[in-house]
């Protein structure tokens, strides 16, 4: 079981480092990630987009090229659509977003025909420490479904669910967050989040326990639980926060990161391989952070589930 997400590295094989597709490459915020990974012995790179531009970079950076094979590219929709063919031939293990708008990478990725979709439904989780050092949580989803409606919260639910088990969590606690713990019909996500802690109680939503709705502090702390007198085997103990829109769960990840400063990896579930999509204000150690747990999912290496 990984408790703290800084864990996360020493789980990954240096002996067979994994190697990562970057679309658009051609940019110095990369060869910073390059250098740290080449430092680390972690991953090595087939960076595609300018070629010239990428090369020169190399070289002002001192990037080996055992790290880092260049592939010239016209423009960065060929970028995309390149790093996602490497990724479904076998040639990278897993794919990153470059200097390039997320809607031309997300493109090539969700291509009907060439693309890495699975059929099922992308969403993003942030994976962050709980502040009393009692194993690390997710929330979801902070960049990708907008305003996702109930067959696409159970499938969040289903996608936060599998990587809290590939963390080594058998049977994870979901809280449903909302601005209140009741049921109110003029709340429509009060009603979801009974719905869906109903469908996991009778079997519908698997491999984990389901309450809501849950206020954020309920959820989180079991003081707040029991003023309430909220009885739940989630409240106060949530291991994933299920946010009602990207709205919310957006600006509850921002204040993490600009409040809190803390750290926290970003992953991407439902695709084929996995994808890195950083934001351009992560620190550069969260950018790792978000790489490494995306190579720790191309390899699944044995984590004991205690």
């Amino acid at each position: 079981m990984i408790k703290r997400i800084r864990e996360i590295e020493q789980y990954l094989d240096r002996e067979n480092p994994r190697v990562i597709g970057v679309a658009a490459a051609e940019d110095q915020d990369i060869m910073e990630l390059v250098k740290e990974m080449e430092k680390r012995r972690i991953a090595r790179f087939v960076l595609v987009g300018d070629g010239g531009k990428i090369t020169e970079l190399l070289e002002e950076n001192g990037i080996s090229e055992d790290t880092a094979k260049v592939v010239n590219c016209q423009d960065h929709g060929e970028a995309a659509r390149t790093v996602v063919s490497l990724a479904k031939s076998g040639e990278c293990d897993l794919i990153m977003k470059g200097n390039l708008h997320t809607s031309i990478f997300l493109k090539a990725v969700l291509d009907k025909e060439n693309g890495l979709n699975t059929g099922k439904l992308l969403s993003q989780i942030t994976v962050y420490d709980k502040l009393d050092g009692a194993g690390i949580q997710l929330m979801t989803d902070c960049a990708m479904a907008i305003e996702p409606g109930l067959e696409d919260k159970k499938a969040i639910i289903e996608n936060a669910v599998e990587l809290m088990r590939q963390l080594g969590y058998d049977c994870p606690r979901v809280a449903l967050i909302s601005a209140l713990e009741v049921v109110n019909p003029k709340i429509p996500d009060t009603m979801e989040a009974a719905i869906l802690s109903k469908m996991c109680d009778r079997g519908q939503i698997k491999n984990c326990i389901v309450d809501g709705p849950l206020a954020l502090d309920n959820a989180v702390s079991e003081e707040a639980a029991r003023h309430k007198n909220i009885t739940s085997p989630v409240a106060g103990h949530a291991d994933i926060l299920v946010f009602p829109n990207l709205q919310v769960a957006n600006c509850v990840f921002k204040t993490l990161i600009f409040f809190a400063k803390m750290d926290t990896a970003a992953v991407i579930m439902g695709t084929k391989a996995p994808v890195v999509m950083t934001s351009r204000t992560d620190t550069v150690e969260n950018k790792m952070m978000s790489i490494m747990f995306s190579i720790y999912l191309s390899g699944k290496p044995d984590v004991s589930h205690s």
